[in-house]
């Protein structure tokens, strides 16, 4: 008995199956299908524009055309419907369209977010469809990401965060005819359920006292009414900005930056020594008891290094807060290892690059990143019930219990 056209493609598809072949691809038993739902689509959309007001008009059928149309199964041809006074402009395949870009967008962008050029999702998209796409094209696709940062980045935020890093990465931008420095400042925040967050992606030529402030401006604008605590690298202005917005947060400046940079004035030969003894300030169990070391080391190299020690007294106030809290909330804030944690993870994808050829296209490329690192951010940090019960000991009403 003749096996019916239904049987046939179960059968070549299961031998497909079988092989490890794809069903998709090119020779596909699937590829016939999506030519025959396309030119029934196409037939359906000239029916509905030959209405009775067209045909009175005089337009009617005149043949029909053919297009090669690039998709995820392959390339195809496609028979296409034409009206006599042309204008018919279909909506599933429009004219001049030669890439189902619909069909290969989400592959295509999702290489594009773990680094790939334009390059290699082309030879990757030709050996995995048999499909040649042009960077023209791979560019049109992955602009469509744009709407979705503007929209990521005015996007409500909630009212309060417990904690929130605050670090730049640093990237080449083309600016004309010119490459430019330019910095990508980004706002990690926990919120009171201990969840993660990057809450600010912002692109500037410079830092000061104005940018933190716009900064901080548009955090509140989209929500934040509150932050406990906030850990910056010492940048400028920043300290200024976030408490003329929050004037009751905390700061705590990184103590690894700190010690980064006093190290650039230390002389190799004693920076073993003077790190041996600069530990028992930062390490130590009180404030009280590391503002007697820090009058030591004051004692032992103030003559010797005296804008280091100079630094370390001027920006003790900031320096030190962490001492206020027990371990577990002292090993979240003393550095902004969190979000240099981040960036690493950001710089991973991002190392393939040179020079970006405008802001946009490196912020387009850091929110694909982010989309993908924030996917693990599905539990609270470690301890975060242990964590919270300590902030709302300090902070009262503003850190809210669920009980």
């Amino acid at each position: 008995m003749e096996k019916t056209e239904f049987e046939q493609m179960r059968d070549k598809a299961l031998e497909q199956l079988m092989k490890g072949q794809s069903l998709t691809g090119k020779n596909g038993v699937f590829a016939p299908l999506l030519q025959q739902f396309l030119e029934s689509a196409l037939e359906s959309e000239m029916n509905a524009h030959l209405n009775e007001q067209e045909r009175e008009s005089g337009n009617k059928r005149n043949g029909k055309g053919s297009k090669r149309l690039k998709t995820a199964s392959g390339e195809i041809v496609l028979t296409t419907p034409e009206d006599r006074k042309s204008t018919f402009f279909p909506q599933i395949v429009k004219k001049r369209e030669t890439v189902l870009a619909d069909n290969l967008a989400p592959q295509i962008i999702g290489l594009y977010s773990k680094g790939m050029s334009f390059r290699d999702i082309s030879d990757h998209i030709q050996q995995m469809y048999d499909v040649e796409i042009s960077h023209a094209t791979l560019s049109e696709i992955t602009e469509r990401v744009i709407p979705q940062v503007k929209e990521w980045q005015s996007r409500p935020l909630e009212s309060l965060y417990t904690i929130v890093w605050l670090d730049a990465m640093h990237y080449k931008v083309r600016d004309g005819g010119r490459v430019v420095t330019r910095a990508v400042y980004n706002v990690l925040g926990v919120n009171r359920h201990g969840y993660k967050d990057l809450i600010g992606m912002y692109v500037s030529e410079s830092e000061g006292a104005n940018f933190w402030l716009s900064v901080l401006t548009d955090l509140k604008s989209r929500g934040v009414k509150d932050i406990l605590i906030a850990c910056t690298d010492n940048l400028i202005g920043f300290s200024e900005a976030i408490l003329a917005s929050f004037p009751h947060s905390e700061i705590q400046t990184c103590v690894i930056h700190q010690i980064r940079n006093s190290l650039k004035y230390v002389a190799s030969k004693d920076q073993k020594t003077f790190m041996q003894d600069l530990k028992t300030v930062y390490q130590a169990p009180t404030k009280d008891k590391a503002e007697l070391e820090l009058d030591k080391l004051n004692d032992k190299w103030g003559v010797k290094y005296p804008v280091v020690i100079k630094s370390w007294q001027n920006n003790w106030h900031k320096l030190s807060t962490y001492f206020a809290y027990d371990e577990q909330i002292r090993r979240l804030i003393y550095t902004t290892n969190a979000v240099e944690g981040f960036h690493r993870q950001v710089r991973k994808i991002t190392k393939t690059k040179g020079a970006f050829p405008n802001d946009m296209a490196l912020l387009k490329l850091i929110y694909l990143a982010v989309e993908n690192i924030s996917r693990k951010w599905t539990s609270p940090l470690q301890n975060w019930a242990l964590t919270a019960q300590q902030l709302h000991i300090k902070f009262g009403d503003r850190m809210r219990m669920d009980l």
